[in-house]
């Protein structure tokens, strides 16, 4: 959650019933917002899994947003791929 801004920011966020306070160099919007996501994440995990632990909710979530990441990191990869092939031709 870096930039070049140098104004360190402090939020507080609402994830599961739980506040934490951020500190980052992002626009404080853009934090809510992230809070807010992982909050509406981890509560589509629990309607799924009734019996879940917080603690296992959080984790099952963090996998599932690693497996995003994941695979659009390997779809930004096959597209920068792509374009380079593009640019030798």
């Amino acid at each position: 959650m870096e930039t070049n801004n140098n104004t360190v920011n402090k939020v507080t966020v609402n994830i599961y019933n739980e506040e934490y306070v951020v500190r980052g160099n992002e626009n404080p919007e853009y934090m809510q917002m992230l809070g807010a996501y992982v909050d509406r994440r981890m509560r589509m995990i629990a309607q799924r899994n009734h019996n879940l632990s917080t603690n296992k909710v959080a984790v099952l979530t963090a996998l599932n947003l690693a497996d995003e990441l994941n695979k659009l990191q390997e779809d930004y990869d096959q597209l920068i791929k792509k374009l380079e092939e593009e640019k030798k031709k």
